[in-house]
């Protein structure tokens, strides 16, 4: 299994970066994971940071190596992750309970499954073409939806930031779980958050994925949003990969990962904070890692106890 990957992360105009991305993959499967904490509630970092933690905590439990339930994985990590961030949140006595938006893919078998929960999106071009896209989970694609609000109104409606779907909220999300998308040499799979896409077209995210490698579109598409958003500029974070399938392994380039690479049993993991793209954050780091410690012991322990 080969693919090219890169990401990159960019705090725009705010004071902390609350997007979270990373990737993690065995031999035989890979599982991509963006979420974009929400800023209307205290400390949507640290929801976006426990819900990847625990995407990747389960991702090494049952990618042995490859997960054998991809749709039922994805929505039960999702369920988990809000569980989680929860138990946090009441765990220290936090008066709002930190919420994070989340898109997640899982490659194995030259097939994509992919989940989200609010408007953090994924893309999937083939040939200059958009084969599929998320439904952000917010009023205004409801309205439309409905047939009660054009599609032209997507960039200007008042309501188009308002989200009825997250982690972290009182009620429980509602998973959206793709179909399985069979991959292509060359298809590219596109993780954002909606500083990127609520600023540059479908038709200009297209254009750059299709006319350049993934490791120029993604720093070249940051960088174009943050300059038109300017000081109003939201964090704006991707992750993509192009997939390579597989073929012989490819020489000579950083940025294409061979899982073959890997012995069996072993789960390589990239996950970024995002604190080396922002000012300094007066919470304590160290709180969160002690949390996501525990969050990672129960799953391994649960893990063990199926076996």
């Amino acid at each position: 299994m080969q693919f090219s990957v890169y990401q990159q992360s960019h705090i725009g105009g705010r004071k902390v970066n609350q997007d979270r991305m990373g990737y993690s993959y065995t031999r035989d499967a890979l599982l991509l994971v963006l979420a974009d904490g929400m800023g209307g509630h205290q400390r949507g970092e640290i929801a976006a940071s426990i819900a990847l933690q625990t995407l990747s905590a389960l991702f090494r439990a049952q990618a042995t190596p490859y997960v054998k339930k991809p749709e039922r994985f994805l929505e039960e990590a999702f369920q988990q992750a809000h569980v989680d961030i929860l138990r946090y949140a009441a765990g220290r006595g936090m008066p709002d309970t930190p919420r994070t938006t989340i898109v997640a893919c899982l490659v194995q078998h030259n097939c994509a499954v992919w989940a989200h929960c609010g408007d953090s999106r994924l893309y999937w071009v083939r040939r200059g073409q958009v084969l599929a896209r998320t439904r952000d989970h917010s009023h205004i694609e409801h309205l439309i939806a409905k047939g009660l609000a054009d599609p032209a109104e997507r960039a200007t409606h008042p309501d188009r930031n308002k989200l009825y779907n997250c982690l972290g909220a009182s009620s429980l999300p509602r998973v959206e779980v793709s179909r399985q998308a069979g991959m292509e040499p060359g298809d590219v799979l596109l993780l954002c958050s909606d500083g990127l896409w609520g600023v540059l077209p479908d038709t200009e995210i297209v254009h750059q994925l299709s006319t350049h490698t993934i490791v120029q579109a993604v720093p070249d598409m940051i960088g174009m949003a943050t300059r038109i958003a300017g000081e109003r500029a939201d964090n704006t974070t991707a992750l993509a990969i192009q997939w390579q399938g597989a073929g012989d392994a490819i020489h000579g380039d950083d940025s294409v990962v061979s899982t073959q690479m890997l012995s069996e049993g072993e789960v390589s993991t990239r996950m970024d904070s995002g604190a080396a793209v922002q000012e300094a954050d007066p919470f304590d780091e160290d709180d969160i890692e002690k949390a996501i410690a525990e969050i990672r012991g129960a799953i391994e322990k649960s893990s063990q106890l199926l076996k």
